[in-house]
């Protein structure tokens, strides 16, 4: 595998042993390199801007800029990076790092809802604590570089019990509706077909497309063709972001 296959990595965390676990952990893989490390968030964002990683792995609780600032404004770059005609690009390495998005992964010890939330609308791609193993951290990274999104499990959880109780602020848009008896809050919901509706109800369930093809006995490529339009027409950015729309508009139930 070369280089330019590599799955490029950013660890910014403010404790250095923290940083060269993950290190060791990341640089034992074939297919991934640790490019940069930050102790802050100031850091982390200056990395993410001057090396275009892949994927960045961001603590929240950093002296300076915490990370779901440092999240936000990096996620905000990729508009920029999308589009390397807009900026100087003198050579063809330049133009492959102009090319490459960088997605955010959220590592921390405190599994609070208020930092899942947070880091959802800030732009991750991930929320993981940092007990994860390696067996779920590595292949994490390779499905948030892929374009999906992950979050552990357990703060998945308690972030749709507790949003759906009302003691978390949801993410609606101005004018919908609030409470638990409300449905179909979101006007988006409405241009859902009743297919794209039930792949979305699969969606929240956690299944993968694969499983929702073999449940819905459709092919793979029409479940990722629904799952495109279902992120379109509802203004998601990912699959969080659709689960929890899900949720908010009562489609499914915790």
């Amino acid at each position: 595998m070369n280089q330019q296959q590599h799955i490029r990595v950013v660890i910014a965390d403010d404790q250095e042993l923290v940083r060269a676990g993950f290190a060791m952990v990341i640089g034992s893989q074939a297919d991934m390199e640790v490019v940069g490390q930050a102790g802050d968030g100031d850091q982390a964002v200056a990395l993410a801007q001057e090396l275009h990683p892949d994927v960045v792995l961001m603590d929240v609780r950093m002296p300076g800029m915490d990370g779901i600032e440092a999240t936000r404004r990096i996620t905000a770059m990729e508009s920029a990076v999308s589009h390397p005609s807009d900026t100087p690009c003198c050579d063809a390495e330049n133009a492959d790092d102009a090319e490459r998005v960088t997605r955010v992964i959220i590592l921390t010890t405190f599994d609070l809802d208020e930092y899942v939330m947070s880091a959802i609308n800030a732009g991750a791609s991930g929320f993981l604590l940092k007990d994860t193993e390696p067996e779920t951290l590595l292949p994490s990274i390779r499905t948030v570089y892929q374009g999906n999104a992950i979050i552990a499990p357990s703060a998945t959880k308690r972030l749709i019990e507790n949003m759906v109780e009302g003691k978390l602020a949801p993410t609606v848009r101005p004018g919908a509706s609030g409470g638990n008896e409300a449905q179909y809050t979101d006007p988006e919901l409405d241009e859902l077909t009743e297919r794209e509706r039930e792949v979305l109800i699969e969606i929240a369930h956690g299944l993968s497309n694969q499983e929702i093809a073999d449940k819905l006995f459709i092919s793979l490529p029409t479940v990722k063709t629904h799952v495109a339009h279902i992120l379109a027409k509802i203004n998601a950015r990912d699959r969080v972001q659709a689960v929890v729309f899900a949720y908010e508009n009562g489609l499914v139930r915790p």
